[in-house]
């Protein structure tokens, strides 16, 4: 087929068909390109496995404890009160200050006491010196009666006379006796030595034998009582403890309490639990725990609220994990996320009732070695491969492990602290 040097004047038919060919081969030419673009475009930035904080359990040493709130009481309280009517002439303290026992707090008008006495004195006088005449009768008349000097009837009259004056002189002694102890108890003295409140009454004031309201109240503060309660279910928790070897004693002489104060602080004189009270309340539940506390710079005082951190034992083969590792279902059941040797979230169940500090004690459900995932936890899913990294906090169990095992170290004040719910 010739070529026409003049493209325009060739026939219709050979035009289209020249501009499809041409349309083709740019079509082709287009998808060639494209293809070969599509296989060197980036698929986007890769897949990372998320990374996650962990902590590695590792038994230590857990001082268990407890805080129960309670008001403090002296160890010994007396109401100062009248034993004899009269007026209050003086008063012989300074109210808040210390007293000791037998000091005179009190003078009551003794003019009438003293008066009565006096006469129970001249009472008594008489009477023995009526005895002591009867008494002479009366052996006079036991020799006339040997010689028939006198009739028998005299001289039986006569001991009987002798008899009589010497019970006069036995009651009249009583009689004394009692005027002296009214005369004595116009000088109303301190019970016990302690710290005695304010007065009651003034100069002038009536005060009775009978009265309600006492005069003032001494308190011995030396050493303070703290009363508090905890349930029974719980103390039996601690006593199958106890038993089992979980929990030792941490003092020599049984448990050791300190006293949290109003004000957060600490008091630096620690006390002992001296006894439980052996009945259940059948109202609460409870029972009644009694602690004393030293008391020698009179810093605690009577009816001030403060909170006692009783403890209770100490476990050397805690295992701890952060509270907010501890995720809790509907029904209370507590877990943790833990991750598993092949690097998977594993959901674990675990039993953590009792709190440590900013931890929960765990009793079951982990073992030494688990790597319990601490932080990260959005980036946790189960089943899912994550990349775990250790967290400080698994250093400082380590350290806090090592020291417990070091013999006579004074690990326990180093140790969280825990509080049973």
């Amino acid at each position: 087929m010739p070529i026409l040097s003049n493209p325009s004047a060739c026939p219709p038919c050979t035009s289209r068909t020249f501009r499809s060919t041409l349309l083709a081969a740019s079509v082709a030419a287009a998808t060639l390109m494209l293809a070969a673009c599509g296989d060197h475009a980036p698929h986007g930035p890769p897949q990372l496995t998320p990374e996650v904080g962990v902590e590695t359990i590792k038994p230590h040493t857990v001082v268990s404890n407890t805080e129960l709130s309670g008001r403090l009481s002296a160890i010994r309280v007396a109401e100062v009160r009248p034993q004899v009517e009269g007026i209050i002439r003086k008063r012989l303290f300074t109210e808040g200050a210390q007293v000791t026992a037998g000091a005179v707090l009190y003078q009551i008008d003794a003019s009438s006491y003293q008066a009565t006495y006096d006469q129970a004195v001249g009472t008594l006088a008489k009477a023995v010196a009526t005895a002591n005449a009867a008494q002479t009768k009366a052996a006079r008349y036991a020799e006339l009666t040997k010689i028939q000097g006198v009739s028998r009837q005299d001289y039986d009259d006569a001991v009987a006379a002798l008899e009589e004056a010497k019970a006069d002189v036995v009651a009249d002694k009583a009689a004394l006796k009692t005027a002296a102890i009214n005369l004595g108890y116009t000088k109303v003295v301190a019970p016990i030595a302690g710290r005695i409140g304010k007065s009651s009454v003034t100069e002038g004031a009536l005060v009775t034998a009978e009265q309600t309201s006492a005069l003032a109240t001494v308190q011995a503060t030396n050493e303070m009582y703290l009363d508090v309660t905890r349930s029974s279910a719980d103390w039996l928790r601690l006593q199958k403890e106890f038993a089992s070897g979980q929990l030792q004693q941490s003092g020599i002489d049984g448990a050791v309490v300190h006293l949290v104060m109003e004000d957060g602080s600490t008091y630096p004189q620690p006390g002992k639990l001296l006894f439980s009270d052996i009945t259940v309340d059948a109202t609460t539940g409870s029972v009644t725990l009694r602690c004393v506390f030293p008391n020698p710079d009179g810093v605690l005082l009577p009816g001030m609220f403060v909170r006692a951190r009783l403890e209770e034992g100490v476990n050397h083969q805690a295992i701890t994990v952060p509270q907010l590792a501890v995720s809790r279902a509907s029904d209370g059941s507590a877990s943790v996320l833990t991750v598993s040797a092949d690097n998977k979230v594993v959901q674990t169940p675990v039993t953590a009732d009792t709190a440590s500090g900013s931890d929960w004690i765990v009793t079951s459900g982990l073992k030494t070695g688990d790597r319990v995932i601490v932080s990260g936890l959005q980036n946790a899913r189960t089943g899912a491969v994550v990349k775990p990294v250790e967290t400080p906090a698994t250093a400082d169990n380590a350290n806090a492990a090592n020291a417990a095992n070091v013999p006579n170290a004074a690990n326990v004040p180093n140790a969280a602290s825990a509080t049973p719910s």
